[in-house]
């Protein structure tokens, strides 16, 4: 595997050699970005030395274009150490240096870090809330570690040691011993931001995309989920659960996890539109005036997975209907490639958004076509899985 190391400005970044010698011991081929401030805590000399390639370390010493061509080149990036900096640069979408521009790029590509920085650091608000970010985004983070810290305290903030980032890396690609391998599920509603206490939303519960996830792992698979809010929570050990609130944080948690998995089933209500505008307080009403909401389009997760996809891939979506429904079907699943799509009515009593059963068409790209009774979420679950799923 071809494996980018990424080291910060940490007093870690001195662990970095020994994880990139560990990582060629293990037979993948290894590249080092570094900060400036990184090149404080290790050198040049010794970070080329082991990797046995250039350092990028200068984001205009070629032309300022080595962040395509690494990214490129790279399967996977690991940032470690991962100060508090790096990673609220990433989330605030900041590319001023050689490392931050080609986190950036790296954005339809698997990317684990390990954070490291002072406890009091870690427990911070805001960084915290910048590490349920890049969960959501499905970026994997390895650690920290409680234990002795450089500024001689104790506590949350220790980088994880080489050795458990090299598993960390390992088991990501390591193909389970279920042929199913690893899946993406999506589930639920989103909720697009009207203000601080409004949104636009819809009524799915969520029940169909959790029942979907849990059916997978039973199966075998490693399941990435990805639900929008929900009161729901996984409870087999081979499902991650990564939770978001709009549709573009779908959409980015998606697009990152679906070029390691194996296959995705999108089963979640993912709002169309959301308003162009959105208001960090509490909009007031104006009298008797009315209020005019603009709406703007968010991306299309289904369609763009579609594009992504690699032979070998399966692409699963949903297609909830009230008119026209298998036409309409029909339509979606060769418009955005799919190899399946399911359908269910909201004509169907029992069947849809909150209720604990379904009713489904389940319908291939090869021309099949399957139909269940009105059953349990669970056991129509088991039965998409066991038709899609190879």
């Amino acid at each position: 595997m071809r494996i980018v190391v990424g080291i910060t400005g940490g007093i870690a970044a001195y662990k970095a050699p020994e994880l990139v010698r560990l990582l060629k011991k293990q037979g993948h081929e290894v590249r080092c970005a570094a900060t400036a401030h990184a090149l404080e805590f290790t050198t040049r000399a010794t970070l080329e030395t082991v990797s046995g390639a250039p350092l990028y370390s200068d984001l205009f010493a070629s032309g300022g274009t080595e962040h395509i061509s690494l990214k490129d080149w790279g399967e996977l990036l690991v940032v470690a150490p991962a100060t508090a900096n790096i990673i609220g640069k990433v989330v605030s979408g900041i590319a001023d240096d050689a490392l931050s521009t080609l986190l950036l790029a790296f954005s339809h590509k698997p990317v684990i870090m390990a954070p490291a920085m002072n406890s009091d650091m870690w427990a911070h608000p805001a960084v915290q809330r910048n590490i349920e970010t890049l969960r959501g985004w499905g970026i994997r983070l390895v650690g920290p570690a409680e234990g002795e810290l450089a500024c001689g305290t104790s506590g949350t903030g220790r980088m994880a040691e080489p050795e458990t980032i090299a598993e960390a890396v390992n088991s990501l690609f390591l193909i389970p011993h279920s042929p199913l391998g690893r899946w993406l599920v999506t589930a639920g509603p989103t909720y697009e931001k009207i203000d601080s206490v409004r949104f636009i939303g819809n009524y799915s519960s969520g029940k169909m995309g959790f029942a979907l996830a849990e059916a997978l792992a039973e199966a075998g698979a490693e399941v990435e989920l990805v639900t929008g809010p929900t009161h729901l929570n996984a409870t087999h050990q081979r499902i991650n659960v990564h939770r978001v609130e709009s549709a573009r944080e779908m959409y980015a948690a998606a697009t990152g996890l679906f070029p390691q998995c194996n296959g995705a089933i999108l089963s979640a209500a993912v709002a169309d539109y959301r308003p162009a505008e959105q208001a960090d307080h509490k909009l007031k009403k104006q009298g008797d005036e009315g209020m005019t909401l603009t709406l703007v389009q968010n991306p299309d997760i289904l369609a763009t997975l579609g594009t992504m996809k690699q032979p070998g891939q399966r692409l699963v979506g949903f297609a909830l209907e009230t008119d026209n429904e298998l036409q309409n079907a029909e339509g979606k699943l060769k418009r955005k490639n799919l190899d399946y799509i399911v359908m269910n009515s909201l004509r169907d009593a029992g069947a849809g958004f909150g209720v604990d059963t379904n009713k489904v068409t389940i319908l291939g790209a090869d021309g099949s076509r399957m139909e269940s009774p009105l059953m349990s979420k669970q056991e129509v679950a088991r039965m998409i899985v066991s038709t899609v799923a190879p």
